[in-house]
């Protein structure tokens, strides 16, 4: 199985910056894509940032242009560099792995980011 921990969340004024970490650990070849989702009060979780193990990014519409997915294959972690945040940014963030791009297989405990107006 594979085990993934996210840390970094926090409270954060609008227009602010967050960092967000996630590590792999386990039977990490089983995992080719690697991503950030995110679930708000009330909403469906939604896929906010995705990288295979080749490289190739894929972003939400809605974050496109404020957020960064960053990958390192040799160590297993994931970043998600987050600016311009909104409130609308507002949810638990989760880092989920897998083979396919949204179809995530393991999932972390998430961790709140709270971006204040």
């Amino acid at each position: 199985q594979v085990q993934l921990a996210e840390s970094g969340g926090g409270l954060v004024q609008a227009g602010g910056s967050l960092r967000l970490s996630c590590a792999a650990s386990g039977r990490v070849f089983l995992i080719n894509v690697m991503g950030w989702y995110r679930q708000a009060p009330g909403k469906q979780r939604e896929l906010v940032a995705s990288s295979t193990r080749s490289g190739i990014t894929n972003y939400a519409d809605s974050v496109k242009d404020r957020f960064t997915i960053s990958r390192d294959n040799a160590m297993n972690t994931m970043i998600l560099q987050m600016s311009s945040l909104k409130p609308e940014d507002t949810a638990v963030y989760y880092c989920g792995a897998g083979l396919i791009v949204g179809s995530p297989d393991y999932w972390g405990q998430g961790t709140q980011v709270t971006v204040s107006s």
